[in-house]
């Protein structure tokens, strides 16, 4: 029998070779996801909406969200450097927060919050959460600290 060297824990596994793919496609997917409440909040009547239209939502958040827990899986153990990065990104991401604030003050009359806001709130969950195990599928190999 053939000696299997040990496996280091500070070194991550490498991901699949379909990882990157999976990644960008969940990013492009996740693009295509949100326009749906963004149109939901612009859109002053959305029962003139067809029916499809809730059920496509529906369908394409379920697909991401599989993708996304995919993409976590296939990540491996993620490297200390994309934690690093992700966490340059959450800071960088807290400003869209304070932007929200500004875009409720401003056009809070003009946009049906209760239309868009639980799409927004589960997708930036969602996208705070594989950002790490993306970073790490999509930018392998990280350069140096």
């Amino acid at each position: 029998m053939r000696d299997l060297p040990a496996s280091d824990p500070a070194v991550p596994a490498k991901p699949p070779r379909w990882g990157r793919g999976l990644a960008l496609l969940t990013a492009a997917v996740f693009c295509v996801s949100a326009a749906f409440p963004v149109v939901a909040g612009l859109s002053r009547d959305t029962a003139r909406f067809p029916r499809s239209w809730g059920v496509a939502d529906v369908v394409l958040a379920f697909v991401l969200a599989l993708m996304a827990f995919a993409v976590t899986a296939a990540s491996g153990r993620v490297p200390q450097e994309a934690h690093a990065v992700a966490y340059r990104a959450y800071r960088l991401l807290l400003h869209g927060i304070l932007l929200l604030l500004v875009v409720f003050f401003l056009a809070g009359d003009r946009i049906a919050w209760n239309n868009c806001l639980t799409g927004f709130a589960w997708r930036a969950w969602l996208l705070l959460y594989a950002l790490p195990s993306w970073l790490a599928l999509v930018r392998r190999p990280f350069p140096p600290a």
